[in-house]
């Protein structure tokens, strides 16, 4: 088995037996490996085994996935600790059943508070500790600020991703159709404007425009959400600056496919 493949093996056995007791191994694997191989863990909402072109799918073309794992390792028996988001993101970076913790036990609104404990053993935070860059780019639905307080969006978001492992994040707060959608790079809210700031409520509503609530949307028409993925690209690949290349592990959440965009036709006839 080549170094690339026993990583991956260890980083799957890391997060199935709980990052604990793993850590050590991991760091001794990575360490005597001639090169460090880079690591992406992709966490896909509502995609199933069946979906990919490697586990039989044919009506979706999935090329680029089949080659990782054509390259790679494939498995056929998984488990997951959870059948919705945020208890399965949760776990995936503790190693920690989401239920032993209620911060993350349920489907977080998007002013929760931060559900990780910072400072606790992540997936993350024991790659860093092999000497991995790591990122997280996406969805994060794992809750942002201190844990009676909540997210500042017109301030510094503390803590965080950053808080928890990650070097560096480029994050949707909760999903796409939770308030607010905004883009969030490490502590601070991509383009705020000071002279707009943003106010979130998920009881009393604010101001009147139009929230989307009538088409099941959930997302206020006036909300905006500037393009992510050439900022995603470009933090991918610097340095940071040192002028050296670092090993890297990225997790890309995606948000897609989630939520209707838009309202469907029998829903239109009826507001007709």
């Amino acid at each position: 088995m080549s170094t690339r493949q026993k990583a991956s093996a260890l980083l799957c056995g890391t997060i199935a037996l709980g990052l604990g007791s793993a850590a050590q191994a991991a760091e001794k694997l990575l360490a005597n490996a001639a090169t460090s191989p880079n690591l992406i863990v992709i966490l896909a909402d509502d995609t199933g085994y069946g979906d990919l072109g490697c586990y039989g799918a044919t009506k979706i073309k999935t090329p680029h996935l089949d080659r990782l794992a054509r390259e790679g390792l494939r498995f056929t028996d998984a488990y997951a600790p959870a059948a919705v988001c945020t208890p399965t993101r949760y776990s995936l970076l503790t190693g920690e059943y989401a239920w032993r913790n209620p911060a993350g036990a349920s489907i977080l609104p998007g002013t929760a508070p931060l559900s990780i404990r910072p400072g606790a053993t992540t997936l993350p935070g024991v790659l860093k500790q092999a000497g991995y860059a790591t990122a997280a780019v996406g969805k994060w639905h794992l809750g942002l600020g201190a844990r009676d307080e909540g997210p500042d969006w017109n301030g510094d978001i503390n803590p965080g991703p950053l808080e928890v492992g990650f070097t560096y994040s480029f994050i949707i707060p909760a999903t796409g159709n939770r308030v607010p959608c905004v883009f969030v790079e490490n502590h601070r809210v991509v383009g705020l404007d000071p002279k707009d700031p943003i106010a979130v409520s998920y009881g009393p509503r604010i101001g009147h425009e139009p929230t989307g609530a009538a088409h099941g949307l959930g997302v206020r028409v006036g909300d905006r959400v500037r393009p992510a993925a050439p900022r995603c690209a470009g933090a991918a690949t610097e340095d940071g600056g040192s002028g050296r290349r670092r090993t890297r592990h990225l997790k890309p959440p995606r948000t897609a496919p989630r939520s209707r965009w838009r309202p469907d036709r029998a829903r239109l006839r009826a507001d007709r």
